[in-house]
């Protein structure tokens, strides 16, 4: 900041007496004393705020400014307080010096002007690293740099100024990830996902146990490739400590210059995916003509050879292989695709995301073991404060496949796996390759309309009778086929008589016209309920 701006509206009620010609120094901090000779603890750039306790003698005045000249400071100002008005001999002596000198009323106190020092000498501190970042954002735009943990460690240090950068699943690509919890992390994600989704102009603000923090986009820089509602549920966010909107101008474009930054970066790092996807469309497209497993198998090379070309080390093909399939349900065409390689990419760099429309498919080296269709599920949850009312993400989740030839199988599985988890209710929903040997995969594969016809004949009277009379019949029936018939137990899990449980067995059986004591009832009833 400069002298002048002491002056300015909202500034202290600070009076000017002398120097007015020099109010564009640049004041660089603040030193209080009332010592005789306070040149020893110059440095060069201060506003000295004094109470005149050194002046006992008019003489003092010249001695006492004479030493601030020499010292390098840049502005004087005497409080009012103790000893009354500013005297006219510190005033000439100020003049002759060309120091500027400011006059404190007795009703400001030397914090209040040291504190309005200190923010405006912050705001322009973090006006220089606005431009610093700026430049840092042309220069990676320009260079395909990177060091987005180098500028946040530099605005940490400097402006003790946490961020982060998040994925919308809630993975840390920046920032102090152990200052941020993964509950944290999730709640901070959903919170931006559901301001986006609604169109809230950011930042938006989120309040957690550990106070407030703003939430920014990160679009990819426009490329021409994806169009922007595709990039809703992948792209990043910056997430700052604070409440931006309470900052000065200055400082919140510091936050808007990393915000473009962030986007930068993940256009850098898009650029080098697009080969991939490429050859991730190549893989499928071999895949669903059952080409020679050989053909394929030269396509995961070259993938893998992709991805160790910003990392270094040799290509090696996986021991296995297993398939994801997604659709995506009330989403723009592509957003799946999107989201899949956001989140499952996080695993391994060698992921192939391929896919066009509604729907994605993923092929990816498996771990040892598969990937568990929990731990997708777990994955993708955050994405739900994004997916609007009507939207809907479906997974299927293949076995390992041991060789390329295996794939095609892979496929299949996966997508039979992903119209179980179509059949089911909620907004992310999965599943994997161990519920394929359940009738869950026949019922999948039952038209919806003949569905609603089985579980209506079925159920329907009995739904209308509990509603009438509060009977209870419905959760009756399931734990009666829960127990496998047995009277004893399931009275003991409902806590009636066992009379009691003969007398809604018998309603059901009237109401229904099955026999529960029949094997092939009692499989009608449970299919029912499991479509219900």
């Amino acid at each position: 900041m400069r002298v002048r701006d002491l002056l300015a509206p909202g500034a202290p009620r600070l009076r000017l007496l002398a120097a007015e010609d020099e109010l564009d120094r640049q004041v660089g901090g603040v030193m209080t004393t009332d010592l005789q000779d306070p040149g020893r603890y110059l440095h060069g750039g201060e506003l000295v705020l004094t109470g005149m306790l050194w002046r006992t003698v008019p003489e003092d005045s010249e001695r006492f400014v004479r030493t601030l000249a020499a010292g390098g400071a840049v502005a004087l100002a005497a409080g009012e307080a103790e000893v009354g008005p500013v005297p006219d001999d510190l005033v000439e002596a100020c003049r002759r010096h060309r120091m500027p000198l400011l006059a404190v009323p007795d009703d400001i106190a030397f914090g209040t002007v040291t504190e309005f020092i200190g923010r405006q000498v912050s705001a322009d501190r973090a006006a220089d690293l606005a431009a610093l970042v700026d430049r840092h954002r042309q220069l990676v735009s320009a260079a395909g740099g990177g060091g987005l943990d180098a500028v946040l460690d530099l605005l940490g240090g400097d402006l003790d100024l946490d961020c982060w950068v998040l994925t919308p699943t809630g993975r840390v690509i920046a920032g102090p990830a152990d200052r941020l919890s993964a509950e944290d992390r999730d709640q901070l994600v959903r919170a931006h996902l559901a301001a986006q989704r609604r169109r809230h102009r950011p930042p938006h603000r989120a309040r957690l146990a550990a106070g407030a923090y703003s939430l920014l986009p990160a679009p990819a820089e426009p490329s021409g490739e994806v169009p922007q509602p595709e990039r809703l549920l992948a792209d990043w966010m910056l997430a700052v400590a604070g409440d931006v909107t309470e900052w000065t101008p200055k400082r919140q474009q510091l936050a808007d210059n990393l915000a473009r930054l962030v986007g930068a970066e993940r256009t850098r790092r898009d650029e080098g995916r697009r080969l991939r996807r490429r050859i991730a469309d190549e893989v499928l497209g071999l895949l669903q003509r059952d080409a020679d497993p050989a053909e394929i198998s030269r396509a995961l090379l070259a993938s893998a050879t992709m991805a160790l070309r910003y990392e270094g080390g040799r290509p090696e093909e996986s021991d296995a292989w297993l398939i994801v399939s997604a659709e995506g349900t009330g989403l723009p065409d592509g957003a799946v695709r999107g989201v899949l390689e956001e989140a499952l990419t996080e695993a391994t760099d060698r992921a192939l995301v391929a896919g066009a429309g509604s729907g994605a498919v993923v092929v990816l080296p498996a771990p040892e073991g598969g990937v568990p269709a929990d731990a997708i599920r777990e994955l993708l949850a955050p994405l739900e404060a994004g997916l609007g009312p009507e939207g809907r993400i479906t997974v299927g989740v293949s076995a390992p496949a041991t060789e390329a030839g295996g794939l095609r199988g892979a496929l299949e599985e996966a997508r039979h796996a992903r119209r179980i988890a179509a059949a089911r209710v909620g907004r992310v929903c999965v599943a994997g390759p161990e519920e394929l040997a359940s009738h869950v995969l026949l019922l999948a594969a039952v038209p919806d309309e003949v569905r609603r016809a089985f579980r209506s004949r079925l159920l329907d009277k009995v739904i209308a009778y509990d509603l009438e009379h509060q009977a209870d019949l419905v959760r009756t029936l399931e734990a009666f086929l829960r127990s496998d018939g047995s009277w004893t137990r399931c009275a003991a899990q409902l806590h009636v008589h066992v009379n009691t449980l003969r007398y809604r067995i018998g309603r059901i059986e009237e109401l229904t016209g099955r026999d529960l004591s029949r094997l092939e009832d009692r499989v009608d009833f449970y299919l029912a309920l499991e479509l219900a």
